[in-house]
């Protein structure tokens, strides 16, 4: 491991070199800006087109199912439950319930 790599030496830069490499990266970000401001305003009309057909397609819901109204067949069968459930608990109501009675009682 007597060795040193690339990655873990220190490499001495002259300021001169830094001041190089810092205007080439300012140069690379200053050419690529118009494009991405071109396509920030892509992103952004699509974010609000996309915005738009929620929002319209949200109210043609709500309209839709303010004009329908409740589902009839769903009142019904829910009314067809009822009245079962009602004739199921009138008939166990009928029905006299009795303790079983043995013949070694105290009483």
């Amino acid at each position: 491991m007597a060795k040193e790599t690339k990655s873990t030496k220190e490499v001495e830069v002259s300021k001169e070199e830094l001041d190089k490499k810092r205007k080439e990266v300012t140069a690379y970000y200053k050419e690529h800006i118009p494009s991405l401001k071109t396509q920030l305003q892509y992103e952004e009309l699509l974010r609000d087109i996309e915005k738009c057909r929620a929002e319209r397609l949200q109210a043609q819901m709500f309209v839709s199912n303010t004009m329908a109204g409740p589902p009839e067949v769903a009142n019904k069968q829910a009314g067809a439950e009822f009245a079962k459930a009602q004739a199921e608990q009138t008939a166990s109501e009928t029905v006299k319930r009795t303790l079983k009675r043995t013949e070694n009682a105290t009483n």
